[in-house]
């Protein structure tokens, strides 16, 4: 089974329709979106259709979250105060112009997505969130401690745990020591609309599950990141015309 998830769109419609081009060629067997649709460019509405019409099991973002149920805060960890002050622009610019009821669609979206395969005589559970089992926006970057990451699969009994909110995608693959040695699959789908790994480029991942996938297999899954090239001038230029802060469209360029 070939499984594509994406994340982290952010109203960005030509990385999504491109996005979506690309796995479409490829033919999967599911498709599943990590959430935050919306924040930081001009196509919210657009781009909920897009995934609403092609009936894509989508849980919610943090900034889906804060747009859905039309307050001021999306639960970013901004550094700064002027990232703070150009958030607010971009949290009141979305909540100004998304539709009633694209709102209530936002609304609706789950917290997370479990899916348990029955494979030859394991069971493999795949959990998809936004940011963490625990909170939908925690940050799991790839530098975080092995014991704590592991705790928080182990709490949430996810063998395999898909996820996005940092743009920055990755693989780990944990060992984790008991009766019989399990291996635990953490992996960052990085970001459709707003890299922020240098890669101007959309990502998303297709994650190969077999009937011979095991948790006591260290190599029993296999993770394909798939970059994608998409029109991010067109994309800037849609913020620097909108009242969205001109350094989002700086960051779609430089993919930071």
């Amino acid at each position: 089974m070939r499984i594509a998830l994406f994340s982290d769109i952010h109203a960005n419609l030509p990385a999504l329709e491109a996005c979506l081009a690309d796995i479409d060629s490829k033919q999967p067997d599911a498709i599943y979106c990590l959430g935050d649709l919306v924040g930081y460019n001009i196509w919210p509405n657009e781009v909920i259709n897009i995934i609403r019409q092609r009936g894509i099991p989508t849980i919610a973002g943090n900034y889906d979250f804060g747009i859905g149920r039309a307050i001021d805060e999306c639960g970013c960890a901004y550094k700064t105060d002027d990232d703070k002050a150009m958030g607010k622009i971009s949290i009141s610019y979305t909540n100004e112009i998304v539709h009633d009821d694209e709102r209530r669609y936002l609304r609706t979206l789950p917290a997370h997505i479990r899916i348990e395969f029955q494979l030859n005589e394991d069971r493999l559970n795949l959990l998809l969130v936004h940011g963490s089992p625990r909170k939908i926006n925690e940050y799991l970057f790839e530098d975080r401690d092995e014991k704590s990451m592991l705790r928080i699969m182990t709490d949430a009994d996810a063998d395999i745990m898909c996820f996005g909110h940092t743009h920055k995608p990755y693989h780990r693959i944990m060992e984790q020591a008991g009766e019989t040695t399990r291996y635990r699959h953490a992996i960052n789908t990085g970001s459709v609309g707003k890299p922020k790994d240098g890669d101007t480029r959309g990502c998303y991942v297709l994650l190969h599950i077999n009937e011979d996938s095991s948790i006591a297999v260290r190599d029993a899954i296999k993770v394909e990141f798939i970059r994608f090239e998409y029109d991010v001038e067109k994309a800037a230029v849609a913020v620097e015309n909108s009242p969205l802060p001109n350094k989002y469209a700086d960051m779609l360029r430089k993919a930071y």
